[in-house]
């Protein structure tokens, strides 16, 4: 199995890579080449950072927007998107300016309010299905400002409690997106990435 985890500047990768790797990955390619992309039998788009740079270092390689879309809408490779990775899957992002997402999740990433708790939310909460699926009730390592509100509550696979709910996973068709960082999240990340690469949407 050959997992490309793309490379834009504005990623965990080597934290992301051996997580893969002790999940199971057979082969981890860190690239920034959209043939890579396209060739590979799962994607996996990680992210840390402001949404709109974010989406500018993507969109900066060229070709690779359209190699996603191709891999993921098109041929239903299994997709992966950590924390600002899962954020891009939105429509938009309202964060320094309001920014053109990937429009895979309807819907748009906002900041949190803060109800008195500290923003950025950094460390572990506890995550919360929606439903039966990929994702399992535990305990994840959170590190963000901005969650994303879907249209749909159907495409929200899993919530988490922080001054109220927010959005902790998303899910639709080959699509997973987690807010937290799996990569962080010791034995339940782990766990996590390997259900996603067993998966067969």
């Amino acid at each position: 199995m050959a997992v490309a985890l793309i490379d834009y500047g504005a990623g965990n990768l080597r934290s992301a890579a051996k997580a893969l790797e002790a999940a199971g990955a057979g082969r981890v390619s860190v690239t920034a080449d959209p043939e890579a992309v396209l060739a590979a039998d799962r994607v996996v788009l990680p992210g840390v950072g402001a949404f709109g740079a974010c989406a500018a270092a993507l969109r900066a390689i060229p070709g690779m927007e359209d190699a996603l879309d191709e891999a993921v809408r098109r041929r239903a490779r299994p997709f992966l998107g950590i924390c600002v990775g899962m954020q891009l899957m939105a429509s938009e992002g309202h964060e320094f300016g309001i920014h053109r997402g990937l429009g895979w999740i309807p819907g748009s990433v906002r900041r949190m309010e803060p109800h008195s708790l500290k923003i950025p939310q950094i460390g572990w909460n506890e995550v919360e299905p929606s439903a039966d699926g990929l994702i399992q009730p535990g305990w994840a390592y959170f590190v963000h400002s901005y969650a994303l509100q879907a249209d749909n509550p159907a495409h929200v696979a899993a919530r988490a409690g922080y001054g109220g709910p927010i959005t902790a996973a998303v899910q639709r068709d080959t699509m997973l997106g987690t807010q937290f960082h799996p990569e962080k999240s010791q034995s339940y990340g782990l766990s996590l990435l390997a259900r996603w690469l067993a998966w067969k949407p």
